[in-house]
């Protein structure tokens, strides 16, 4: 997907995610928008979707806001409890716990999908081997990053879009137009995983596209 943005002309940012916790994580979104030169569209992908949301209310050049299969919380929700009204997916069953140490030493808790149930939950429609190596390349996240409430809600005063990918497995398509109607998105709607990126990707960027041009083609960070 970045290099069908990158062929259109669009400049594009992808810091990776700490995916420690949600404040601390827009934190450092924010303030890597703020080093960008210009405006911003921020592009949210699952858990990043939750992030972009607070993220957004930080940075005075950040313009937009858009959501690819992504959590498009409200103020005081979590990424954990705005699905909770709507059918359960596979993701439940195949998480799996492990613990780290923090900087004192104190056992946290993070989470990761099940790398045999990866291909069928995380990413059906990417080649099994692709899926594979994403499985083994997976990035767990600390528990209470998908706990933790939003102080904000960015949707609310910036313009933003949505693909709502309707073969997800992860977050139940009615949650992702549940989430997209409250916001007031531009949305569409694609056949596609969780992994839609990877698996549509010259749809999804033609949809980062439209919204890039609508707050005057601003650089582009992509967070997961």
């Amino acid at each position: 997907m970045i290099g069908e943005l990158l062929a259109a002309g669009l400049d594009v940012v992808a810091p990776a995610n700490p995916l420690r916790g949600l404040v601390s994580d827009a934190g450092y979104l924010a303030s890597v928008a703020e080093e960008i030169d210009g405006p911003v569209l921020l592009v949210g992908h699952s858990y990043g979707g939750a992030v972009i949301t607070v993220a957004g209310a930080l940075a005075a050049n950040i313009l937009g806001l858009a959501y690819v299969a992504g959590f498009a919380i409200d103020e005081g929700e979590s990424a954990l409890n705005v699905s909770s009204g709507f059918p359960e997916t596979l993701l439940s069953a195949a998480l799996r716990p492990a613990t780290f140490p923090d900087t004192d030493g104190k056992p946290i808790t993070e989470l990761y999908i099940d790398r045999e149930a990866f291909p069928k939950v995380f990413a059906a429609d990417l080649p099994l081997l692709t899926a594979t190596a994403a499985a083994a390349t997976q990035r767990p996240i600390a528990a209470a990053a998908l706990e933790e409430k939003s102080p904000s809600a960015a949707w609310k005063s910036l313009p933003s879009w949505y693909v709502v990918a309707t073969a997800d497995r992860i977050v139940h398509p009615d949650a992702q137009r549940f989430m997209a109607k409250r916001a007031g998105a531009h949305t569409v709607e694609l056949d596609g995983s969780h992994a839609i990126a990877g698996s549509r990707p010259a749809l999804i960027a033609g949809q980062i596209r439209t919204a890039a041009g609508a707050v005057r083609r601003p650089t582009v960070t992509s967070n997961r």
